[in-house]
């Protein structure tokens, strides 16, 4: 799941004016989906679904009090789920819109009020969500993502919340509360997890990336050999799956039971150790089953990534060294 807060500028997100020439680039891909006769989905908010643009603007453009010209009077907020997430979201596009909104009601948008440490609740937002299926230079085949906008002001137009402030739990001085982005996007990464039953591995997760992209080089190569370690217990586990299931065939094979000993036919004597010919060996020379093409394509994909991720770490190493 990537999020993020789109950082003002002097185009479609400039927040310090009104909300319109954002609202209607939420809107500009309903008309071309409208022409080919293609589902589309309007402005939704907490509760209510297929809202009127002209309400949106009205509605944050209006919940502005005590904000001096030039402070932000709303922030956009993008949410785009990864192919693998979407695919667990349904299989329609409606079915994957209707998902989205409920994680938004249910899941983010409760977590985002909470991460401003001022006691607010998802029912104290105000915000207007719009989903999108297309993405330019996308190469995905699902491209279904969401566009938040949120009032600077809580619902009672008397807080001011800002989700880009680098205070985090201030408690005193005329700045109170904050915003801790790193455990907004943790909680509501556990919290699709839990609503959609979302089996995520280590390494999509945002802990994972937050720490090859922020840590120590001794960090993200602890990291990385646990995920190794993790895909080689994955890799013997299958392997033991497949044995076992190997042994409970031959075990239940009568053909087996027949010649687990050989008789002598002409001393008419039982022999106690098996003696079979090159082709009835075969049957008790037991090796592990061969893994399959995924799992050796998978076993080849971690050893290449593992050999090139070590020597990324040598060259970083190398460089810091020359720097010291």
């Amino acid at each position: 799941m990537h999020i993020n807060f789109a950082p003002p500028s002097n185009g479609t997100y400039n927040n310090s004016g009104s909300s319109r020439q954002l609202a209607n680039y939420m809107e500009h891909e309903d008309l071309e989906r409208m022409e080919k006769g293609i589902y589309a989905e309007g402005f939704f908010n907490l509760t209510d679904d297929n809202i009127y643009k002209s309400k949106v603007i009205k509605d944050i453009d209006s919940n502005i009090g005590q904000l001096l010209k030039t402070d932000a009077k709303f922030y956009a907020i993008h949410i785009s789920p990864s192919e693998k997430e979407l695919r667990v979201m349904g299989n329609t596009e409606q079915e994957q819109a209707e998902a989205m909104k409920r994680y938004i009601r249910e899941v983010f948008i409760p977590e985002y009020a909470k991460n401003f440490n001022k006691e607010l609740t998802a029912s104290d937002i105000k915000f207007y969500g719009k989903i999108h299926f297309n993405r330019n230079r996308s190469n995905n085949k699902l491209n279904m993502h969401c566009h938040l906008i949120a009032s600077r002001k809580d619902q009672s137009n008397k807080k001011k919340l800002s989700p880009l402030t680098n205070h985090k739990n201030t408690k005193s001085g005329i700045i109170k509360g904050g915003f801790d982005r790193v455990n907004l996007f943790q909680q509501v990464e556990q919290g699709f997890d839990k609503l959609l039953g979302y089996n995520r591995q280590q390494k999509e997760s945002f802990d994972y990336h937050n720490t090859i992209r922020n840590s120590a080089i001794s960090e993200q190569k602890k990291l990385q050999e646990q995920e190794f370690q993790f895909n080689e217990r994955k890799i013997i586990i299958n392997q033991n799956s497949n044995q076992e299931n190997a042994l409970s065939i031959n075990h239940g094979n009568k053909e087996i039971d027949s010649l687990s000993f050989n008789t002598d036919r002409e001393s008419d004597k039982q022999i106690t150790t098996p003696q079979l010919n090159n082709q009835q060996s075969n049957i008790f020379a037991y090796s592990p089953p061969l893994l399959s093409r995924q799992q050796q394509t998978f076993c080849q994909t971690q050893i290449f990534l593992k050999n090139k991720y070590l020597i990324n770490l040598k060259k970083k190493e190398g460089r810091t060294q020359a720097i010291i």
